[in-house]
């Protein structure tokens, strides 16, 4: 069964992905210009294919992470992270995106993103 998270409960994991979030920012930046590097040049100064793999291989990592909390991960650049949830008696998504301070915004399942709304206080 999928995870249903309180509001708390999402917002006491909120350290963890933040932490996490900077690492697979610093990992996508590398991998990126690695990537970049390698196809345009044949070189990179963050290595080579053992290298890339290696970033791939971290980043698969803390992608397993976010599922293994029940987290789900709606997109890597920017980083988005839903939190199923239910307000009201209605099934929600407590929204968080890359960059923001707390976990402050909610959207109805069957709506995503674009129903996005602050969270009551």
């Amino acid at each position: 069964m999928d995870r249903i998270f309180s509001l708390d409960e999402a917002r006491s994991l909120m350290p963890d992905v933040r932490d996490k979030v900077a690492d697979l920012v610093a990992l996508r930046a590398d991998l990126a210009e690695l990537a970049y590097d390698l196809a345009s040049t044949g070189s990179s100064s963050l290595g080579g294919i053992p290298e890339r793999k290696g970033l791939e291989a971290r980043i698969g990592e803390i992608l397993t992470w976010f599922g293994d909390q029940g987290i789900e991960l709606k997109g890597a650049a920017p980083v988005l992270v839903d939190f199923p949830g239910v307000l009201d008696g209605v099934s929600v998504r407590l929204c968080w995106v890359e960059g923001e301070t707390d976990l402050a915004w909610y959207h109805r399942t069957e709506l995503g993103f674009a129903g996005r709304r602050p969270l009551p206080h």
